[in-house]
This record gives C-alpha cells, sequence and structure tokens, in this order.
C-alpha cells in the first residue's frame, strides 16, 4: 500500500479517502457526541452548542465534520512538507502518514478543539518554515501571531505555541528585538478585538474567555490499545530520526532548520496538555502533524521495501482490530 502513495498520482488523493474512511469506520457506526472541557475555548464551546440540535437528531455529523478537518489536514501536511523539502520528491507519503497516525486512538478519530487548532497550525508552522532570508519577514511573524491567538479561541492552553513562535525566530531568523515584539502583537491582535466586542456589549466577564491556568499530570485508559497506539507512534519516529541522520549533510539548509522546526513543534504538541490536564486523550492530536511528517520518511527512505511494507500491515492490522474492539464495547 504505501508503495501506491510513492508517487504524485492524484488518483493517489481519491484512493486516500476511502481509505481513511475504512481506518474509522467505528467512528461513523457508533458516533461519539463531543462534550466541551474547561480548558476548551469559547468558540469550542459556541460550535458544539450550534450543531447541539442537528448533533441529536444525527449523531453522525459529528465523525464527518471530523473526518473533513483530518483528510483536509492530512492535504495540507503533504504540500507544505514538499514545499519546504521536507521530503526527496512529491509523493502522499505524509497525508498517508497523517491518516495513519490519527486513526490509532479512538479519541483523535473525534471532533475536538485541538483537532481544529491543527488546521491553524499547520498554515503557522509554514508560515514559520517561511521566515528564512525572506523579505516579508515581520508580515509572517504577525499573521503567526494571529493563528496562536485563534487558536486560543478554540483552546486556550494552545498559547503554549508561542513557544515555538520564538524558537522558530532563533532558528530561522538573526535575533531581533522588533521581531519578537510583532510576534507578541499578533498572538494579542485577536484579544483586543474581543475585549472590544466585550466592551460594545457591556459586559466585562472575561474569565469566561480565559481560563485559569494550571498544570496537572494528565490521565488516561491505560489499556492495551492505548499501549499500542503509543508503540505504533514511537517506534517509526526513532527509525525517521535515523534515516534523517543519515541524509542530513545532503539537505539544504531550509530543510535542515523545517525539520528543526518540526521538532520543536513535536515537543510543544506533547508538553501543552498538560496544561489544563483531563483524563482524555483527545488533546495529544496536536502532536499527531509532526509525528506524520517523521512517519513518512519512514516510507519514503527505505531501499528495501520490505521496511514500509511490512510497517504499513502491523499499523492497519491494528487499526482495524481497534475498530472491532470499540464496535464490541458501543
Amino acid at each position: 500500500m504505501p508503495g501506491i502513495f510513492r508517487t504524485n498520482n492524484p488518483f493517489s488523493i481519491i484512493l486516500l479517502f476511502f481509505y481513511g474512511l475504512v481506518l474509522r469506520y467505528a467512528s461513523f457506526l457508533a458516533p461519539h457526541i463531543p462534550i466541551a472541557q474547561d480548558s476548551d475555548g469559547f468558540l469550542f464551546h459556541g460550535l458544539l452548542k450550534a450543531l447541539e440540535n442537528m448533533g441529536k437528531s444525527s449523531p453522525v455529523i459529528y465523525p464527518v465534520i471530523s473526518y473533513i478537518l483530518i483528510f483536509s489536514q492530512a492535504l495540507m501536511l503533504n504540500n507544505f512538507t514538499y514545499q519546504h523539502r521536507l521530503m526527496a520528491r512529491a509523493t502522499y507519503l505524509p497525508a498517508l502518514s497523517y491518516i495513519l497516525i490519527t486513526a490509532m486512538f479512538p479519541e483523535w478519530w473525534q471532533l475536538s478543539s485541538t483537532l481544529i487548532v491543527n488546521s491553524f497550525m499547520i498554515w503557522a508552522w509554514t508560515n514559520m518554515a517561511s521566515l528564512y532570508k525572506n523579505q516579508r519577514s515581520k508580515q509572517l511573524i504577525f499573521n503567526i501571531g494571529i493563528l496562536i491567538g485563534i487558536c486560543s479561541f478554540f483552546y486556550f492552553p494552545s498559547l503554549g505555541f508561542l513557544i515555538m513562535l520564538f524558537t522558530s525566530l532563533i532558528i530561522m531568523r538573526p535575533v531581533s528585538v522588533t521581531e519578537w515584539l510583532i510576534g507578541l502583537l499578533g498572538v494579542t491582535t485577536p484579544y483586543y478585538f474581543l475585549i472590544a466586542w466585550q466592551y460594545l456589549r457591556g459586559s466585562w466577564d472575561l474569565k469566561e474567555f480565559l481560563p485559569f491556568l494550571h498544570l496537572s499530570y494528565p490521565l488516561f485508559q491505560q489499556t492495551i490499545w492505548a499501549w499500542g497506539g503509543l508503540l505504533f507512534l514511537i517506534v517509526p519516529f526513532l527509525m525517521s530520526g535515523f534515516y534523517i541522520q543519515s541524509s542530513i549533510l545532503r539537505m539544504l539548509i531550509h530543510a535542515r532548520k523545517g525539520w528543526s522546526l518540526m521538532l520543536v513543534y513535536l515537543l510543544c504538541g506533547l508538553l501543552i496538555p498538560f496544561v489544563n490536564a483531563t483524563a482524555s486523550f483527545e488533546y495529544w492530536i496536536l502532536s499527531a502533524i509532526p509525528f506524520a511528517a517523521f512517519h513518512s520518511n519512514v516510507f519514503l527512505s527505505p531501499q528495501k521495501r520490505i521496511i514500509p511494507n511490512v510497517l504499513h500491515f502491523l499499523m492497519f492490522v491494528f487499526i482495524l482490530a481497534l475498530n472491532w474492539w470499540v464496535m464490541k464495547a458501543s
């Protein structure tokens, strides 16, 4: 199966769409109705409220929206990884990797605030990767800040991606206090309009929009399926590190910086869910995008096709078994 997506054949998009449906068929047959948590932003609360009536009569609307977001994110990631030369040639392997990774945990099939955030952060990452020797750097930095600010309206702890923004300025640009301030200005701009709107409404209850932040140890259901999914995340990631390291000297400087930034993205995606942690695993989907970028190297780099083929077969069987277990438990 990975061999089909190693080329840039547009037919692969159609095949990938239906393949993704097969990998999460249980989410459509036993749809989950999402419930907003305290750490979710007011826009996500508003979205669920707007979908409430339709969701009661047709709960399948939630997995449909979720899959549309996942599939569009997969195509965006695929385009941007090639655009910034993270991949040696144009393929659909990054998209395949993202479709596979987001099918490994039932919580990642569901509509969540962090799934929506992923759409904004893909745009933010590609803007960060474009900062290297860019004449419009200030405009890009401001746009990145705005995207992070909007993300916090869906999932408030995503303000932690400010660390990623500042790190990208260190990696991609000479140190400039002005650019750092522009980034902060971009993040605060959505809040400026939010406060102005609150003022015009005559309401100053900002606690509704600015929840309290605290660090805690997140808990999740430690089943064999959860540990299996983690195994399929970590092992290909470690393998990818080996392939990237072996070819790093042949990469363009822009590509090297792009992979460094992708690693920072992964660290932020793994650490942010520790803020206002809950017992749900859904918030770790923030790390799915960088994991998919690294996994795609394992499907592309090996000279012997048996490695990616066996890895894909094991992941495919695991995901189908997970769907069967979810259907049985529902």
